[in-house]
């Protein structure tokens, strides 16, 4: 079975209607795999470059600071220990890697339900194709997405116009991604996702490869 939505010009005039594959676009949306998916896209964003100085790394004497025994002191063995002022850190931010796996399964139905979410919600919009050329201004584009009734906006293509790309590349809350890099999290993050044709045909055929190296 499959999805019928309309498809609309930039100009928000009628352009027909596609089908949508209800088995991408019609899933009840699982909250939990996309919150999981979103947690491990932020995660890999992490640049992981936080950094203090162990006690190693400080710089000072390594002389012993007095005798062992005969002071009346606790016995201290360096002026870099931690309870010193200047001393190391103990188990401190070191640079690493935030970044963790998560299976290709769980991926995929996480984009899935992303997709269904916006179909239940109303929010998926279908564009014949957005190409401006090079002649395109972002006034006019700005006028035409206000017309639209746009305010917050990703707009995803089977291949990004150059044109398009240049054109709302200063307008505040939209973006354009090619098929290959739609996600979650940016998916979730705008209140419009906008679908050209070639994007719907992409996507598609996207999910399917996914699913078939998944089987494999």
């Amino acid at each position: 079975m499959a999805i019928q939505l309309p498809v609309i010009t930039l100009d928000n005039a009628t352009a027909g209607q596609i089908d949508l594959p209800e088995a991408f676009f019609g899933v009840a949306p699982r909250a939990d795999i996309m919150a999981r998916v979103v947690h491990w896209q932020l995660a890999k964003r992490r640049a992981g470059t936080h950094k203090v100085k162990g006690m190693g790394e400080v710089s000072g004497t390594t002389k012993k600071p007095y005798n062992q025994k005969g002071t009346g002191n606790a016995r201290q063995g360096s002026l870099r220990a931690p309870q010193f002022r200047k001393g190391g850190v103990v188990h401190g931010p070191v640079v690493r890697s935030h970044a963790y796996s998560l299976n290709k399964k769980v991926r995929r139905l996480g984009l899935i339900s992303a997709l269904s979410a916006k179909v239940a919600a109303g929010k998926l919009v279908v564009i014949d194709t957005v190409a401006v050329g090079d002649e395109g201004k972002t006034s006019a584009m700005v006028a035409q997405l206000k017309k639209l009734g746009w305010n917050s906006a990703l707009v995803v293509d089977a291949q990004v116009d150059a044109g398009f790309a240049r054109v709302t590349r200063n307008i505040p809350k939209i973006n354009v991604l090619p098929t290959l890099g739609a996600n979650v999290y940016d998916i979730l993050n705008h209140d419009v996702l906008a679908l050209t044709r070639a994007g719907v045909e992409a996507l598609a055929a996207r999910l399917n490869g996914v699913a078939q190296e998944s089987e494999a």
